[in-house]
C-alpha cells in the first residue's frame, strides 16, 4: 500500500477521508456507567475532537464542544443547572443542542446569547452505550442490531483502551485465521467454568472444545460477501469426520464486528478512534437465552482494567504479562488466558499506525481486503456528494446481523448456519422472529 492510501484509510480528523466516512454513522462515545454518580459530566475525545458529555438535571443527554465559546475554559468543570450545562467562569448556560440559553453577566435586555451556539452532536443511549452522530445532514436511523433490540437484562456493555490506530484494531477482529494461532491454548478448559469468556465453549451441537477446533484445523476456508450492513465473513474448518465447523462473523460498517462468543451469546464490538494513535473498543454482549450475569462479567473485566480510563493492566510497560514458560506449555503467546490481551498486543505491536507500505497480505486476508475496498468506496461516495452509503439508507430495516458457531455435514455448510440461527431465534425468549 502506498503511504498516501494508508493515511487516507487511517486518519480520522473532520477533513480526513476515513474521518468523514465514520462521521456519517452512529459511533460509541461513552458507556452509560461513566455518567453514574453524583456528577454526570465526562470528557470525551472522539476522532480528535475534544467534547464534553453530560446528562442534565432533567435526564437529557448532551454532547458539546469541551471549550466554552466565550473564553475557552474547560466545560468539564461546568455546573448541571436548569436543564443544561453552565460555565463556572461567567455563568453562560448551554442547552443539549449547543445553544447559549443565558448570559447572566450581560445586561438584562441583551440578546447576545441568541447569536451564540457551540458545536453539539446528537446522541442516543442503547443498552449501556451512548452513541453520537458527528456527520453532516440528518442523523440516520440506528440499525436494528440484535444488541439494540434485546432488553437491557440480556445485554452487558464494556470498553477498553488500546494505544493504536482504530483500523488495525478493527482488522484484527475481521481476521478469522489469527484465532488458530494468537488464541491457541495447548490445554482445553472445562467450558462449564468459563462463563463470559470467548473461545471457551464447545463447538455447536458437539462435545469438541472450540479451542481444539481452532488448534487442530488451522487452515480455514474463508468466504466474504457484501451485505446491506457491511460484510458477512464465513469461516469453514473442515473436520476429519466429514463435518464442517462454520463460524459466521459480520463486519458492521463502518467500525463494528459481530461475532459469536458462545452457543448462546454474541458480541458486537466497535473500534472507535480517540485520535489517530489511540482507540477504544466498545462491546455489547447479547444473550439469546438467560439474562446476562452483569455483575460477574463486569468483575471479570474490571480485574483487567483500571478506572476511570479503562486502560488494560497488561500493556507495553509490563510486556503484556509475557511469560516464556507459559508460552512453552500453555498458550501460544505466553500472555495469559485473556484473548483480549492477545489482540491488544497484536494491534499495539504494529506501532501507533501500522506501516502498510511493508505489508504482505495473504489468501486468508480476504475480509481485510474486502473491508478496505468498502471503506475506499464510501470515502469516494462522500467526496462525490453521494449519500447512498451502505448501512445508512436502509438502517432501520437491517435485522441481526447473524453471528453463529455451527457444525454440520460439509456439503451443506450454507444451510448449517441458516438453520442454526433460525433455531436460536425460535428459542430466544425475547426474539422468536425468524
Amino acid at each position: 500500500m502506498k503511504q498516501d492510501r494508508n493515511e487516507l484509510l487511517t486518519q480520522t480528523g473532520p477533513n480526513a477521508g476515513a474521518g468523514k466516512a465514520l462521521r456519517q454513522y452512529w459511533i460509541p462515545a461513552a458507556l452509560s456507567d461513566e455518567l453514574e454518580g453524583e456528577r454526570a459530566i465526562v470528557p470525551v475525545k472522539l476522532m480528535g475532537e475534544d467534547l464534553v458529555l453530560f446528562r442534565t438535571d432533567q435526564s437529557e443527554l448532551g454532547l458539546i464542544d469541551r471549550q466554552c465559546p466565550h473564553r475557552g475554559v474547560d466545560l468539564c468543570y461546568g455546573r448541571l443547572e436548569d436543564g443544561g450545562l453552565r460555565c463556572p467562569f461567567h455563568g453562560w448556560h448551554f442547552g443539549t443542542d449547543g445553544r447559549c440559553l443565558e448570559q447572566p453577566a450581560e445586561p438584562a435586555d441583551s440578546k447576545l446569547h441568541e447569536q451564540v451556539k457551540t458545536t453539539a452532536y446528537p446522541v442516543v443511549e442503547k443498552n449501556g452505550i451512548i452513541f453520537a452522530f458527528m456527520g453532516k445532514g440528518e442523523a440516520p436511523a440506528l440499525p436494528e442490531l440484535d444488541c439494540f433490540r434485546a432488553p437491557d437484562s440480556h445485554v452487558f456493555s464494556f470498553k477498553g483502551l488500546w494505544q493504536c490506530n482504530w483500523l488495525q484494531a478493527l482488522e484484527v477482529g475481521i481476521d478469522p485465521a489469527h484465532a488458530s494461532f494468537l488464541h491457541r491454548f495447548f490445554e482445553d478448559e472445562n467450558p462449564d467454568d468459563q462463563y463470559g469468556k470467548q473461545f471457551r465453549d464447545t463447538a455447536a451441537d458437539t462435545d469438541i472444545p472450540i479451542t481444539q477446533v481452532l488448534r487442530d484445523y488451522h487452515r480455514p476456508e474463508i468466504q466474504t460477501e457484501e451485505t446491506d450492513y457491511g460484510i458477512r465473513i464465513k469461516t469453514l474448518r473442515h473436520l476429519d469426520n466429514g463435518q464442517t465447523h462454520v463460524r459466521i462473523t459480520n463486519q458492521v460498517f463502518p467500525c463494528a464486528i459481530t461475532i459469536p462468543m458462545s452457543s448462546t451469546m454474541n458480541i458486537t464490538q466497535w473500534h472507535v478512534p480517540i485520535d489517530d494513535d489511540n482507540c477504544f473498543w466498545y462491546a455489547m454482549f447479547t444473550s439469546f437465552t438467560e439474562p446476562v450475569d452483569k455483575e460477574k462479567m463486569r468483575e471479570q473485566r474490571l480485574a483487567e482494567h483500571t478506572l476511570p480510563d479503562y486502560a488494560p493492566l497488561r500493556n507495553k510497560a509490563n510486556q503484556y504479562g509475557y511469560d516464556a514458560e507459559e508460552q512453552n506449555k500453555l498458550t501460544y503467546t505466553g500472555m495469559g488466558m485473556d484473548i483480549n490481551v492477545h489482540d491488544q498486543w497484536a494491534c499495539e505491536s504494529m506501532g501507533a499506525i501500522q506501516d502498510r507500505t511493508k505489508e504482505h497480505l495473504g489468501t486468508t486476508d480476504k475480509a481485510i481486503s474486502a473491508y478496505r475496498r468498502l471503506l475506499l468506496q464510501t470515502i469516494t461516495k462522500i467526496d462525490n456528494g453521494d449519500d447512498d452509503l451502505v448501512g445508512v439508507v436502509n438502517a432501520a430495516n437491517i435485522k441481526g446481523p447473524i453471528a453463529l458457531d455451527a457444525v454440520g455435514p460439509s456439503e451443506t455448510s450454507e444451510t448449517i448456519w441458516l438453520e442454526g440461527d433460525a433455531k436460536r431465534r425460535a428459542d430466544c425468549p425475547w426474539d422468536a422472529e425468524l
